[in-house]
């Protein structure tokens, strides 16, 4: 099987990082205040599940047009993500190591898609 051809939203690297990322967040988001939960905690989790989520539903959707747009909705979670990420490191809720880790993978993720919005352009 060559490893350079694409067989399921599985094996894109921008698919990975994103499932990476609901990783990371979860952890993060553990350390909030328990009457954050169904408040900002909530609404992080849930952009970063979008972010993987939109990628796989896209990429099975069977046209380029659909999977660019669905690529573009994970890129609209993260800068939603990105926000909501500001907004919790200004209430000073969570570990701030695990938010730099949160934010890393997250910078990665972004450019990927942006990159992957330039192509799918085309």
């Amino acid at each position: 099987m060559d490893k350079n051809v694409i067989h399921s939203y599985k094996d894109l690297i921008v698919w990975q990082k994103g499932i990476d990322l609901v990783a990371a967040v979860y952890d993060f988001t553990k350390d909030f205040p328990k009457e954050e939960m169904f408040g900002l905690s909530s609404q992080i989790k849930r952009a970063a599940v979008s972010l993987p989520a939109n990628i796989a539903e896209g990429r099975h959707r069977g046209s380029r047009k659909d999977f660019l747009h669905f690529v573009r909705i994970a890129y609209a979670s993260g800068a939603e993500l990105e926000t909501e990420i500001y907004i919790a490191e200004r209430l000073r809720l969570g570990n701030p190591d695990k938010l730099d880790k949160v934010r890393k993978i997250l910078d990665e993720e972004m450019k990927m898609l942006h990159v992957m919005i330039g192509k799918l352009r085309v």
